[in-house]
Formats: structure tokens, C-alpha cells, sequence
């Protein structure tokens, strides 16, 4: 088998074969990127939090999820490369898993590094040409747009305790490409624990709750109307905002239909 080095998104280099067949994802939105680069035979393990597209969830063999990996699994599968990411995958599973495998790595808080991403997983498995075809068709969807105002808004992924995506997130980057601003102002913030009242100081216009990783269902939205009344709470599609991958082509569409959303949840609060 012939090999080649290549270079991750965590500066990593790693030797990996030149026509990978045996590939494991540990992220749901790079999983459903390598099924659009048309690699159906050459998945053979994803996480049991890879949900799209759905045939592979019910069909490719699950290792655990993206933070309790079932090692054993994977050595029975024999994978000649595994994807992950910096901050959906454990640093220790990753270190235990680099010393068997060639492990790539994504580390992604902006749409340029989603695209870098999709380009060189694109190489990586030699689908070059699927992969700049890909990022073309997202650019072009997420053309700069202009916004005549910016909401501010709490993006929460976490509930008991409260916790919000901060602005060194790719959340946060699409919270601004959504057409909104986070409401969370220290640049250096990632994932922060707030309490009630601490929410009511920040008094953003609207509380979005996401659908994952906590799983914000109607209940919880008439819950929140009763603790913060004088904010505009509304929920919102997780994957639309955090998902880097190929779904970034759905991405401008539901914004779009989310802003208009909102324009009416805050008039009838």
C-alpha cells in the first residue's frame, strides 16, 4: 500500500494511504460531507450521533459517540483512516487512537475553515473535483449579505445549567452570517454557564434554543416564556447552526426563513 503525508487542520502531519478504503468518521457533519463526495463503500464506521444521511445510520457499523468512542469496535473494523475534530472528539481518545491509526483532524470556528475542511477531506480521499464543486455552491449560497439591523440574541446549547455559545464558536460565526449578533461580548469565549439572572442582565432580544446538543423541545420554549417574559424566545435548527459540513448548503435558506420568524415571535410577545 502507498502512502503520503498530509497535514491536518491541528497542524498535524500524518502519513495516510493514497486511496483510503476503510474510513471512520467521528463527526456527524463530516460524515454526511464524505457520503456527498460519494463514498458510500468506503465509510465503514460512523458515531451513533451521525444521523444523516439516514441510510448510513441505520446500515454502517456505529463506534460509540463522538466522546465515548468504543475502541474495540474500531480495531474490529481495521480503518485505514479516521476523521475527527478538535472539539467534538476527546484530546486522550484522539492521542490513543494516532498511535494505531492515521487520524486527521478539523479545527473549525469560521466558514473559511469549514471550507478548508471540505477541500482537504475532498483530497484526502481523492475526490478532488466533488469537494471544489461543493465549496463553489457555498460560497455562492452564502454570499455577503447587509443587514439593516442585528438582534442581539443568547444561543443556548444547554440546559441545568444554562450554557451559551460564545463568540470563539463557529456558532457564533453563524449567528453573524444568520443575520444577528451574539449577545455574549468577550471575544476569547467559547461555551459559558449562565444563571437566570445573569440572562436577564444581558437582556438579549431573543433566547434561541438550539435542538442540540440538549434537545430544546416545545416544553422548555413555554418554560422560558415564564422565566424571562421580556424576552423573545425561540427555537432554532442546532444543525443549521453548527453543523460544517455539506449542510451549509441549507444554511442561507433557513436563516432566511428564520429571520422572518423572528420578526413575528417578537411582535406577538
Amino acid at each position: 500500500m502507498k502512502f503520503r503525508e498530509v497535514q491536518d487542520q491541528m497542524g498535524r502531519w500524518l502519513k495516510v494511504p493514497e486511496q483510503p478504503q476503510r474510513i471512520i468518521s467521528l463527526v456527524p457533519s463530516q460524515t454526511e460531507l464524505l457520503c456527498d463526495l460519494g463514498l458510500d463503500d468506503r465509510v465503514v464506521g460512523i458515531t451513533k450521533f451521525c444521523i444523516h444521511p439516514d441510510k448510513w445510520f441505520r446500515t454502517k457499523t456505529r463506534i460509540g459517540g463522538t466522546k465515548k468512542i468504543n475502541f474495540e469496535k474500531i480495531r474490529a473494523l481495521e480503518p485505514d483512516l479516521i476523521i475527527g475534530n478538535k472539539e467534538e472528539n476527546s484530546q486522550t481518545d484522539i492521542e490513543r487512537l494516532s498511535a494505531e491509526y492515521p487520524v486527521w483532524i478539523s479545527d473549525i470556528i469560521t466558514i473559511d475553515d469549514a471550507l478548508d475542511m471540505i477541500q482537504a477531506i475532498g483530497n484526502l480521499v481523492n475526490q478532488h473535483a466533488k469537494s471544489s464543486n461543493l465549496v463553489s455552491k457555498i460560497k455562492f449560497e452564502l454570499q455577503d449579505q447587509i443587514f439593516k439591523t442585528k438582534p442581539r440574541v443568547l444561543y443556548l446549547i444547554w440546559k441545568d445549567p444554562f450554557m451559551v455559545a460564545g463568540k470563539a464558536t463557529f456558532i457564533n460565526h453563524m449567528i453573524e452570517v444568520a443575520g444577528f449578533q451574539n449577545a455574549i461580548k468577550e471575544d476569547d469565549s467559547r461555551y459559558i454557564e449562565l444563571n437566570d439572572q445573569e440572562i436577564k442582565h444581558i437582556n438579549p432580544d431573543y433566547l434561541f434554543l438550539s435542538s442540540e446538543p440538549f434537545p430544546f423541545k416545545g416544553i422548555h420554549l413555554d418554560q422560558m416564556k415564564e422565566q424571562f417574559p421580556t424576552t423573545a424566545i425561540v427555537d432554532v435548527d442546532g444543525e443549521m447552526f453548527s453543523w460544517y459540513g455539506t449542510r451549509l448548503l441549507q444554511a442561507p435558506r433557513y436563516f432566511s426563513a428564520l429571520r422572518d420568524r423572528v420578526k413575528y415571535v417578537r411582535g406577538g410577545h
